[in-house]
């Protein structure tokens, strides 16, 4: 995500998508930016979208248009970073009118093209800034109209969520949400099979989120979401795809109890290796050899043998060099020791959820692992049972006795293709203008973010939290907040 500081309908449970394999000074004339712009209402035209924040995960959706530039149209950008702004717009051939510094530029040279032309600059928006920004972006473009497409999560506090859930609804336009492993390939398989019935009903899940050792120091102990009051909780940030996930698949039954045990175990001014002394940055420090966190190694070293992916295209501005990349280590949280970072989430975590029916699932995330985001699932029906691992899974039928392995065709891109399968997704659901294509909709959204608050408070109260209460209360408190904005 870009760094931009200035910045449960019951009918949709029934199907899951379906996918194929496969600054700027603004213009004088508002006239002039709609032109090309809009898709009309030409079906053979594509659908044009708007990106707000040009770092990994807008690249990572964005890509979706160089693919298939027959579907989709980047028009406009905002990005505060001078080198990514400009790579993204000569990748995109934004016109340079239509690339901005900051989303308020690109909102206000938006609202003009409204005033003018009666249409927004586009079919659609791609919010990909910082999480704490979700709110803020998604009600302003959908008061222009926008359909929407928001990274996960939906937003970093209950008041923020329910708010989206309430302007994208009452805009009426198709809302997606970034939890993309609900359109790989791979979950798209378990996802039939659930509501095949084949093997009965499902009665419990064990998912389990290995985030990856390094992952976690770069994400969560030194990246943008280290930090609960400048993000949010690693659950929500880390695994609200997971949760989201687990009531998708145990759908229409809602989760009505949660429980919930973590703790920042290890990253912590108490773990630090004595040898290290007192060094705070790891290219200075004695230790750092020995270190298996030792932003050297995660960063620097992978830039000598030519890898400039990530995560070490994360940490800079432009491509990755010895020289920048040195001067980031140098002089930004990538190069601190991870036992003297300002972080304070979780990085180990577990759930327990009942459901309205009875069924039960338990979640775990854990960063300690070898393995990343290479979630490991069990599957438990009354007449059979399914073990995953993201790339392949195992299904057991008892009835048949006969056990067979499924290997999901792998399309590419992030998350096991669901990177591009969401996007294609919310593409289609837009053409057609058809919320249902994308399986979800705001309301399933916000209940899914609820579970995942609901489950943090379960963590810091030490107790079992209701969830049909939890919701209860959160959309009261929305209520008295809009009839008096200042109710804290």
């Amino acid at each position: 995500m870009s760094s931009l500081l200035n910045f449960s309908s019951s009918k949709l449970w029934k199907r899951s998508p379906k996918m194929k394999n496969s600054s700027t000074v603004l213009v004088d004339s508002a006239e002039a930016k709609y032109q090309g712009t809009q898709r009309a209402d030409n079906p053979g035209s594509p659908v044009t979208i708007v990106v707000v924040g040009c770092g990994q995960r807008g690249k990572s959706y964005a890509k979706y248009a160089q693919h298939c530039p027959g579907r989709l149209k980047v028009v406009a950008i905002a990005e505060p970073r001078p080198k990514t702004r400009q790579y993204f717009a000569a990748l995109h051939n934004v016109d340079k009118t239509l690339v901005f510094n900051t989303w308020q530029e690109l909102l206000v040279a938006s609202k003009e093209t409204i005033n003018t032309v009666g249409k927004p600059l586009a079919d659609a928006v791609l919010i990909a800034v910082q999480d704490h920004q979700h709110a803020e972006v998604t009600k302003a473009f959908a008061e222009q109209g926008y359909h929407i497409l928001c990274e996960k999560p939906m937003a970093t506090s209950v008041q923020d969520c329910v708010e989206m859930e309430r302007a994208v609804t009452k805009s009426g336009k198709i809302f997606g949400m970034g939890h993309v492993m609900r359109y790989s390939p791979y979950t798209q398989e378990l996802t039939d099979i659930v509501r095949s019935g084949v093997l009965g009903e499902l009665i419990n899940v064990v998912q389990i989120e290995p985030v990856g050792y390094f992952h976690f120091a770069h994400s969560y102990v030194r990246g943008n979401w280290n930090n609960e009051a400048n993000s949010s909780f690693s659950l929500m940030t880390k695994c609200c795809h997971d949760i989201d996930l687990l009531c998708h698949w145990f759908a229409p039954a809602v989760p009505v109890k949660v429980s919930s045990f973590g703790s920042l175990r290890h990253f912590r001014k108490d773990g630090k290796p004595k040898a290290a002394g007192t060094s705070t940055r790891c290219l200075d420090c004695p230790a750092e050899r020995d270190c298996a966190y030792s932003a050297k190694k995660i960063y620097l070293s992978p830039v000598t043998y030519g890898n400039t992916g990530w995560p070490v295209e994360t940490i800079v501005d432009g491509t990755p060099d010895i020289e920048n990349v040195t001067h980031a280590l140098d002089n930004g949280p990538y190069g601190l020791c991870v036992y003297e970072s300002e972080n304070d989430v979780c990085d180990n975590q577990v759930v327990n959820i009942e459901f309205s029916n009875g069924t039960t699932a338990s979640f775990t995330m854990v960063a300690f692992t070898s393995a990343i985001c290479e979630r490991e699932t069990r599957m438990y029906f009354s007449n059979g049972e399914i073990i995953g691992n993201m790339s392949t899974f195992t299904m057991t039928n008892f009835k048949t006795r006969v056990t067979k392995t499924h290997r999901p065709v792998n399309e590419g891109g992030g998350h096991g293709g669901g990177d591009m399968g969401l996007i294609r997704s919310f593409v289609e659901a837009v053409r057609t203008r058809q919320q249902n294509v994308l399986g979800t909709d705001a309301q399933d959204v916000l209940k899914s973010h609820l579970t995942v608050f609901a489950a943090e408070k379960s963590r810091r109260e030490g107790r079992v939290v209701d969830c049909v209460e939890f919701e209860k209360e959160a959309r009261k408190e929305a209520a008295e907040k809009e009839k008096d904005p200042f109710v804290v």
